[in-house]
């Protein structure tokens, strides 16, 4: 068991640290080979906020000065949203500048991209889990994700 202790990479660990620190994330999990290291910091202001749904509970602090106009929008059906398959930066188009690969309304079909998620400087698309219309876009462009955040919903 000592000898598995001695194996952790401290530079690893300073580096994850580094990254939530630049993405204001709150919590970073890698995995390689046999080991698995998850990193988090804890966020008292978070504490204050039970009211607010869990999807922006990992928005920016900007975001919770936010919070009494968000409080007095009407309840969203996040039954048919499709959820961040990890932790990174989300991204709606291919490409600054270019379309975005869906908007509020169109049509996608079952595995068409719906936006990519950048995870140490690797481009993940995510696919459309079934087909059906966009009904709502719930992330900015550019803006960092949580595993399990709800991204789009499509119904």
């Amino acid at each position: 068991m000592a000898d598995k202790k001695s194996g952790i990479d401290q530079a690893l660990i300073r580096d994850l640290a580094n990254i939530l620190n630049e993405t204001d994330l709150s919590e970073i999990e890698v995995e390689q080979d046999d080991m698995r290291i998850r990193v988090s910091r804890a966020a008292p202001q978070m504490m204050a906020m039970p009211q607010m749904p869990a999807y922006q509970v990992a928005a920016p602090a900007v975001a919770a000065a936010a919070a009494p106009v968000a409080a007095a929008e009407p309840a969203r059906n996040l039954a048919n949203a499709v959820t961040a398959p990890m932790v990174g930066t989300a991204y709606l188009a291919p490409a600054p500048g270019s379309r975005p690969f869906v908007e509020v309304g169109s049509i996608v079909k079952e595995g068409q991209t719906l936006l990519i998620i950048e995870a140490m400087k690797t481009m993940n698309q995510i696919p459309a889990p079934r087909s059906g219309k966009v009904v709502e876009i719930l992330i900015e462009d550019g803006r960092p994700v949580e595993y399990g955040e709800p991204l789009v919903v499509v119904e």
